[in-house]
């Protein structure tokens, strides 16, 4: 066995001469033990919460969109459509007529987008998983489903049929009409159901046929606002882009399910990585404990280094002993916080310690990149403060 090493490990695990040094070598080995402990409970707090995040959008956001360059519309012909139906990985797609819209009920007023959609939408959005009341379309062309929040701002339930949903849009031209009466194109729909996703999506769309938004919006059959992909599984998504650029001419933008939401996961990501630097920093504070003992331990031991120098151990293999020593200290207590860490988090997925609302427990998920994470931060930070401690022992503490 290493010479260094095997007095490091009889350094660590015995007592010191009096009680003062064994007080801080248990604080710093507690410190050690917390640090890492609550550094992967916050990371497993922040990708739960992230997972918890964007799974909305796995629910409402295609894995491809297809928008148009400038303007509000893609010349999308019957040719275009069964040449896309060839390329390779995809599994379907859906023509999405979208604008906004001026919603009027019982003289209530709400504005939001209609958004259009074929018989493939529901292909592309399991629609069966954000309902809450009623039933999707079914292809008639009178028939809405509405958000959540749209609901509630308007008192409109779903299948009345008393009254109908009033739709406005402004009336295409140029100029100021000279009868407001005739400023905007109406349609009347009776709403079928009621979805909710989040806050922000459940006051945003009115979903409608395609038929119905084209009417509204007096658009063409060529023409769309934009066109939802959903890919196979195997599927090359950089070759489906550049296919489908080649499709329409590179007149169009092709973003992911990541870009579509680029804000959200920007955030997420932002107060992950702030959250991580301020939970290391106290972890720094923490582990120079570490630092802290083994300079206790450095004097407590003082006549037992002299012993060691003068049979022939080298200056720079008793600073290998408290280096070891410290860094055993270090890697010990990572892999005991990390145990803890996990018991803790394992705890909350399965009896909710921690509750948002009532029925509502914190989200967490535990991930190999935690664990890797914690345990190099941990133990680089704590062979840091070792290293300078250790670095400590020069000529004159030896004579």
């Amino acid at each position: 066995m290493n010479f260094s090493y095997y007095i490091a490990k009889r350094y660590l695990f015995s007592s010191g001469s009096s009680n003062a040094i064994n007080i801080i070598t248990s604080i710093a080995a507690a410190g050690v033990v917390i640090g890492a402990m609550a550094l992967f409970i916050v990371l497993s707090g922040f990708a739960g919460l992230k997972e918890f995040s964007i799974q909305f959008s796995n629910y409402f956001d295609p894995d491809l969109k297809v928008f148009p360059e400038s303007g509000k519309t893609i010349l999308f012909s019957d040719i275009q459509k069964a040449q896309l139906q060839k390329i390779e990985g995809i599994a379907h797609f859906s023509e999405v007529i979208e604008e906004r819209v001026f919603l009027r009920f019982r003289d209530k007023p709400f504005v939001a987008n209609i958004k259009g959609v074929d018989s493939t939408y529901q292909n592309i959005v399991i629609t069966d998983s954000i309902m809450v009341l009623g039933t999707w379309l079914r292809n008639h062309d009178a028939e809405v489903v509405i958000g959540n929040g749209i609901s509630r701002a308007l008192g409109l339930g779903v299948n009345d049929y008393r009254e109908l949903l009033k739709i406005y849009v402004p009336r295409p031209g140029k100029g100021q009409p000279t009868d407001p009466t005739k400023a905007f194109i109406q349609e009347k729909a009776v709403n079928v159901g009621i979805y909710s996703v989040n806050d922000e999506l459940d006051e945003k769309y009115v979903f409608s046929t395609t038929t119905l938004a084209r009417s509204l919006l007096r658009l063409p059959k060529d023409k769309v606002s934009a066109i939802e992909l959903k890919l196979e599984a195997s599927a090359d998504e950089d070759q489906i882009k550049k296919a489908l650029q080649e499709l329409f001419d590179n007149k169009v933008v092709i973003n992911n399910r990541i870009q579509l939401n680029a804000t959200l996961y920007k955030m997420l990501n932002t107060e992950n990585l702030v959250s991580y630097l301020v939970v290391t920093l106290i972890a720094i504070i923490a582990l120079f404990n570490v630092a802290g003992a083994i300079i206790m331990m450095v004097i407590d031991k003082r006549k037992n280094i002299k012993t060691l120098y003068n049979i022939g151990a080298t200056l720079s293999a008793i600073r290998r002993i408290f280096l070891l020593q410290g860094s055993l200290m270090t890697v010990l207590g990572t892999v005991l916080g990390l145990f803890l860490g996990g018991i803790i988090i394992a705890l909350q997925q399965h009896y909710g310690l921690l509750m948002i609302t009532p029925t509502l427990a914190y989200p967490t998920k535990i991930t190999v990149m935690n664990f890797v994470i914690v345990f190099f931060t941990i133990t680089i930070i704590g062979g840091i403060a070792s290293l300078l401690a250790s670095s400590r022992i020069n000529q004159r503490l030896i004579k």
